[in-house]
């Protein structure tokens, strides 16, 4: 069993939808997923929330006969660092 991904939560991914191509349906206009709640910083249907927003399902369904899991978590906390902080390119991550 794979352990979970670290998600901090900090809603980055959820307000850049309109950068790929993958996630822009969910843009409200501005960027931001239509189902983020920017108040709670968090996802309005988290349950129910489609594929494309879970790390753990995309992996299974995309990547796991390529890549480790931990590999995997790896790379998208990279990915998660550039959004948070981007000043920094993808390769680094603040100190």
């Amino acid at each position: 069993m794979n352990s979970p991904f670290p998600c901090s939560q900090c809603g980055r991914c959820c307000q850049l939808v309109d950068r790929s191509a993958l996630t822009r349906h969910l843009d409200r206009g501005d960027g931001t997923c239509l189902h983020f709640d920017a108040v709670r910083l968090q996802c309005g249907i988290y349950e129910q929330r489609p594929d494309l927003c879970r790390v753990d399902r995309q992996y299974t369904l995309h990547y796991a006969k390529q890549i480790s899991w931990d590999d995997f978590v790896t790379l998208n906390l990279r990915v998660c660092a550039a959004l948070q902080h981007p000043e920094f390119p993808l390769g680094d991550t603040p100190r």
